[in-house]
């Protein structure tokens, strides 16, 4: 019944419909003052005035309420066989609010409201008891008709004015919800992404810490210096992961912060990780990339090994581990191999299990334009991932 205002709306239209009805009264007793019933015409001047000027002060915080106050004006006006006056341009402004604020019900009252409006002003000024004059007659029916169509144009052309206002509105908020949506959509994509980086950098480091604690409890008794080594190494994956995270939580507080973008340099840096968990790990990097590659196909290749290493560090039974990297003109090929602990079959594809790991490479490389497939082939895992850089990309 009553729409949502601000403060400051409502004092503007209380403001506006009082400041006209003054004004409408002002005129209105002037014009009373010529009349045979000057306290009568007063009268009937008053209790128009005020239906018509409480109608424009509501007309948009209820368009329905104010249909209603515009219509019992218009019915006392006609009861004391009043004429057309100033006052009754606050029809207008109602039927301008009911198709622009009003609801679907209203909007269409308020259409039915100018054809009505227009009918029952030609009847009225045609055999009203003010204006007749004995009738409808032939002389009559071009006047009756011009007066039909003059107002049924004025009165639809205020409704019409409110419903290009209330397309625009629905347009305005339909924009609104588009861009609320794209934001939504964008900081849904950057939390997912942020969430990729956090499982690549934690689990990765945490299965290299975990590595080299074990190795150090074994060794701790007959080599003392295989366990300080690895105590370095877990020191030093720890530090690295630590500051990865950081930089990641800062990210997530603050979005033009730029998260960690590992580069096809930290490879060797990876490897060496791995080497130092007791990983046999052989690297074959045939074609090597004849210039620089994309930034996104190197953070996707960087993380896809990053985590295919990091699954034959937990799952795999300690045998060798292949990494084969091709960079072609138009793509980059990648496949790591290492042996696997359990078969469900001789060749099937690899179940995600519990974790994220599979989940994560097949999403890197897809949104890298690529594809990846992991699957237990004769005893062994094996990742296969194709990315496209260059001009193909």
């Amino acid at each position: 019944m009553f729409r949502s205002l601000k403060p400051y709306q409502i004092v503007v239209d209380v403001v506006v419909a009082g400041f006209f009805a003054v004004m409408a009264l002002f005129v209105e007793i002037q014009l009373a003052q010529g009349t045979p019933d000057f306290s009568l015409a007063l009268l009937s001047a008053v209790l128009v005035t005020v239906l018509l000027s409480a109608a424009l002060a509501v007309r948009r915080l209820s368009p329905a309420l104010a249909l209603a106050l515009a219509w019992g004006g218009a019915v006392v006006q006609m009861s004391f066989g009043r004429p057309p006056s100033p006052v009754d341009l606050a029809i207008f402004a109602v039927l301008y609010a009911t198709a622009a604020y009003g609801t679907q019900l209203v909007f269409w009252l308020g259409f039915a409201s100018s054809f009505l409006g227009a009918l029952v002003i030609t009847v009225y000024l045609v055999v009203g008891p003010y204006f007749g004059s004995g009738g409808v007659t032939w002389s009559t029916i071009p006047i009756a008709l011009a007066v039909l169509v003059a107002a049924g144009f004025a009165l639809l052309l205020a409704w019409t004015v409110g419903a290009l206002v209330r397309t625009a509105i629905r347009a305005r908020e339909n924009r609104s919800a588009q861009v609320r949506a794209e934001s939504d959509a964008i900081a849904e994509q950057e939390r997912v992404r942020i969430a990729r980086d956090m499982h690549d950098v934690v689990a990765h480091s945490l299965a290299v810490v975990i590595a080299q604690a074990d190795g150090a409890r074994y060794a701790a008794g007959p080599d003392p210096a295989v366990a300080t080594a690895a105590l370095g190494t877990i020191s030093t994956t720890a530090r690295s992961a630590l500051a990865d995270v950081r930089l990641l939580l800062t990210q997530l507080r603050h979005s033009q912060a730029d998260g960690p973008q590992p580069t096809l340099a930290d490879l060797e840096s990876l490897y060496a990780q791995v080497r130092a968990a007791g990983v046999d790990l052989r690297v074959d990097v045939d074609p090597t990339p004849a210039e620089d590659p994309p930034a996104g196909a190197q953070l996707a290749v960087y993380r896809i090994l990053q985590e295919a290493l990091t699954n034959a560090l937990r799952h795999g039974d300690g045998g060798v581990v292949d990494v084969r990297l091709a960079w072609h003109p138009s793509r980059v090929d990648l496949e790591v191999v290492n042996p696997a602990r359990a078969l469900a079959a001789p060749s099937a594809p690899a179940s995600a299990g519990p974790g994220h790991g599979i989940i994560g490479m097949r999403e890197r490389a897809q949104l890298a334009g690529g594809s990846l497939d992991a699957v237990i082939d004769g005893g062994r895992f094996v990742v296969r991932a194709a990315l496209p850089i260059g001009v193909a990309a």
